[in-house]
């Protein structure tokens, strides 16, 4: 359970794969740095901080994680409360936070909680995701309309109240400048994406501001040169008081940092077809916070866009997150004078892009569609994330999510695969009993019985996992599933994208006419097909044979 990913795959690493996992670290290793710096200014703290926390996050989270492909470093979602952090207790709180965090990040691993990450509910999760996309792009409008304001306010409602006062003070060509980068990143896929946009965009931007002089802020105007050596480390002081103080922002980070990674790690397992080891990842991480801010650096999690930018580009072992770490070495001791040039503006156009991708503005549309309790769990989170706190957010969400999950369950829930070689839970007398019922070779059936809430879809997702040879067709039996909530919702909708992805027939039987109108809500009778939906399991059992001689 606690063997790191690498030890167990070292032995059966080939050259050819090795070799692409060197270029997709180097790869990645490109694409971290201006997010790095991006991360590490946004939080508060000087450029080659957030360089520092990608180098050592990113190789201890690939040398001991449990994760095949993750990349480690400073996120997006850490920049409101480090921000906060920093600001209220100093670098030296935020050095003492971070490593409180990792030692609670690794009494979670050896306790063996990374599977209890993913009972919390996605309202919640998409909830305080999307509070945080809208106060990074907040934070960077000063610096996107070049207004010069040089003390803004934490506080959501005062920072947009200076904005408008001081909204005169625009400078053009900081403007220009940022706009020119944003439309880079945006557009330059479409002619390749071999190139990262960020890249070019931050080039471009730099070399124009050199070359017509413009007056623009740069990283240098504002923070002066970026160190290009790593500074001996330092413990923090540790004194009683402080660390009372400190206990609670240090847990934010510490579940925050869980949370982003095993996220990040599920995400890659469905990219890769591969299962991640939770609490190996757990404890990866928790030692990676550790040794962070005893260089100087920022709370490390998994990255989700850069581990997604290392499997496109052929990483498979942690080989590549190693090498993106030394790639990032590398840039900081070779190159990092000229990245004192970066125009503010540009990087400002990075993290503007970052908190869209983060907002993740179409789940949110479709999740107000969703049961009104998940609305409300979705809205107060969100609201709790942006108007107030992000450490309030998530504990107010989880206990209405408690609450609304209490409410839901009169009995516990439970998920069986139903085929002809198992015996039907279903009583002798039922006539509609699956044992009953001649199921065609190569169908399967899947009986849901109770609530699909949030931790009855996991458990239905570890059985899906635990099938050796997927079926041809698949009937998904709903006749006693009395409500189902937004996570049930949510990963249905990924069942019909694996299912379509693997050639996989699905067949919805006893769906009534609740579920029905959930299904109409979220959309996903277009993605089902109506011709798929039943209400008993005759006509279902009738559409699987008329698939299977389809295909």
């Amino acid at each position: 359970m606690f063997k790191p990913k690498l030890f167990v795959l070292f032995s059966k690493m080939t050259k050819d794969q090795i070799l692409k996992d060197v270029i997709a670290g180097i790869l990645v290793g490109i694409v971290a740095l201006p997010l790095a710096i991006a991360f590490g200014i946004a939080s508060g703290v000087s450029p080659e901080k957030g360089i520092i926390t990608a180098i050592i996050g990113g190789f201890i989270v690939s040398f001991l994680g449990g994760s095949r492909v993750q990349i480690g470093g400073p996120t997006g979602a850490f920049i409101i409360i480090v921000y906060g952090i920093v600001q209220q207790y100093g670098i030296e709180g935020l050095m003492l936070a971070t490593l409180m965090a990792g030692v609670i990040l690794i009494i979670m691993g050896f306790a063996q909680l990374g599977s209890i990450i993913k009972f919390i509910p996605y309202p919640v999760v998409v909830g305080f995701t999307s509070g945080i996309a809208v106060v990074i792009f907040s934070s960077q409008i000063n610096d996107f309309l070049g207004l010069n304001l040089e003390n803004v306010p934490a506080d959501f409602l005062d920072k947009w109240t200076l904005y408008f006062q001081h909204f005169s003070n625009l400078s053009l060509e900081t403007f220009l400048v940022g706009l020119s980068s944003l439309l880079i990143i945006i557009y330059f896929p479409k002619i390749s994406r071999k190139i990262p946009g960020s890249i070019v965009a931050i080039i471009a931007a730099t070399i124009a501001v050199q070359v017509f002089d413009l007056n623009v802020h740069t990283i240098e105007s504002r923070f002066g040169t970026i160190s290009s050596s790593f500074s001996s480390p330092s413990f923090p002081e540790l004194d009683l008081a402080a660390i009372r103080q400190l206990i609670i922002p240090a847990t934010t980070i510490a579940i925050l940092a869980a949370i982003e990674a095993l996220l990040s790690a599920v995400v890659a397992d469905g990219m890769i077809g591969g299962k991640h080891k939770s609490n190996m990842e757990l404890v990866a991480t928790g030692i990676a916070n550790i040794f962070s801010p005893l260089f100087g650096g920022i709370p490390v999690t998994g990255a989700i866009a850069r581990t997604a930018t290392n499997i496109k580009n052929g990483g498979r072992t942690p080989i590549a997150g190693i090498v993106h770490a030394i790639t990032l070495l590398g840039i900081m001791l070779l190159l990092g004078q000229w990245a004192k040039l970066i125009p503010m503006a540009s990087l400002a156009a990075v993290l503007i892009i970052v908190a869209y991708n983060m907002s993740e503005i179409h789940i949110f549309k479709r999740l107000l569609k969703s049961p009104r309790s998940d609305v409300a769990v979705l809205l107060t989170t969100f609201g709790l994330t942006v108007i107030f706190d992000l450490t309030v957010a998530i504990e107010i969400g989880m206990i209405l999510a408690v609450f609304l999950f209490m409410r839901r369950m009169a009995n516990v829930s439970n998920i069986n695969i139903i085929t002809r070689e198992i015996k039907d839970i279903d009583e002798p007398e039922d006539e509609n009993a699956i044992q009953n019922k001649m199921v065609p070779e190569g169908v399967e059936v899947y009986e849901i019985n109770g609530p699909f809430f949030f931790g009855a879809a996991t458990k239905f997702k570890d059985v899906m996992l635990r099938v050796e040879n997927p079926p041809k067709v698949m009937i998904l039996r709903m006749r006693n599933v009395p409500t189902i909530d937004a996570s049930g919702l949510n990963l249905l909708s990924e069942i019909i994208r694996d299912n379509n992805k693997r050639n996989i027939h699905l067949v919805f039987s006893g769906v009534h006419e609740q579920l029905m109108y959930a299904l109409t809500q979220y959309k996903l009778i277009e993605e089902i097909g109506e011709e798929n939906i039943f209400n008993n399991i005759d006509d279902s059992l009738k559409r699987a044979q008329e698939l299977l001689t389809e295909i």
